[in-house]
């Protein structure tokens, strides 16, 4: 069944309110003050919804923040049974530094159709709607995927651009790429951002790549999918403590590779508002007793994807 059209403004103005509330913090240097900020609202707005609503992806112990945590439940009780994926916050740093790429986010589907995703690291690539599949592929050497995406792109390789964060891990792949001399946007953190960069020329970025945050690649996939965009995933369970948490989840095959139908099933909606001005979508402004919000919206069923901008009043 599919997730009615109605949801989309619902899901946008949660993501609008939870933004504002983090606004507050900008450039305050207190992450943890506007993470709560925005997890508060977000609960109490979520919870005004006719939905028997569960947190499948919630806020991890690793930004040690307060939380959305796994399994709670939110929502009157009323209406469809829905999984909900949220990170009221991604780029805590962004925001309390006041820098560029903040952003509030939050995916929605029908129970069982999103991806029950372990607080734990993934390897991830994500190339935009326009690639046949199975051009480039998680298990692929890095030089492979890279040819055949120039090849697939009708580009030479020194004409492409890899999104990755700048991170030492990804060490190998930085230096792969500067021996083709292919172009790097190298990002400090908000990957959710980094592989919506695929999903439209104007981002001019042709593959995202790299090990990021499990939960965050999860609610990607939604807009990607929404966006027909290709998406690899794979865990990485290396501590005892995570293994033992994905065979509570149901995890069977810890090396298991998902593709995007195995992380989203189904019909989804999908909302990013912006905190702090980005390239995905820009900040919040106040003007007056009035704020004006930009928001990435998804919605699979209907075929939206598109950037809502709107000014509304401060409650």
């Amino acid at each position: 069944m599919a997730l009615e059209k109605s949801l989309i403004e619902k899901i946008r103005k949660i993501t609008s309110k939870a933004a504002l509330a983090a606004s507050k913090f900008k450039g305050l240097n207190d992450k943890i003050g506007a993470d709560k900020a925005a997890v508060d609202i977000m609960r109490a707005e979520l919870n005004e919804l006719d939905m028997d609503g569960r947190v499948v992806i919630g806020e991890g112990e690793l930004d040690e923040a307060p939380m959305l945590y796994i399994g709670e439940k939110l929502g009157t009780k009323k209406g469809a049974v829905i999984d909900i994926a949220v990170d009221p916050v991604e780029g805590t740093n962004f925001v309390s530094k006041n820098l560029p790429g903040g952003i509030s986010v939050l995916a929605i589907a029908e129970k069982n159709n999103l991806f029950h995703a372990p607080e734990t690291y993934m390897e991830k690539i994500a190339v935009g709607k326009n690639i046949k599949n199975g051009t480039v592929d998680l298990d692929f050497p890095l030089e492979k995927n890279l040819k055949n995406l120039a090849d697939a792109s009708n580009k030479q390789l020194s004409d492409l651009t890899v999104c990755l964060l700048n991170r030492k891990r990804h060490k190998k792949i930085i230096d792969t790429l500067d021996n083709f001399k292919i172009n790097k946007k190298l990002i400090s953190d908000g990957d959710v951002s980094g592989a919506l960069y695929v999903t439209d020329d104007k981002f001019a970025v042709d593959m995202f790549i790299g090990t990021g945050g499990g939960p965050e690649g999860v609610l990607a996939a939604s807009a990607l999918d929404a966006a027909n965009c290709f998406f690899q995933g794979r865990f990485i369970f290396n501590e005892d403590k995570y293994i033992k948490r994905a065979r509570e989840m149901g995890i069977k095959d810890l090396n298991k590779k998902y593709d995007l139908n195995e992380i989203i099933s189904g019909d989804s909606i999908f909302s990013a508002t912006g905190i702090t001005d980005g390239d995905l979508v820009k900040g919040i402004e106040l003007d007056g007793k009035e704020y004006l919000s930009e928001t990435l919206v998804a919605h699979k069923n209907s075929g939206t994807f598109e950037v809502i901008s709107k000014k509304e009043e401060i409650i």
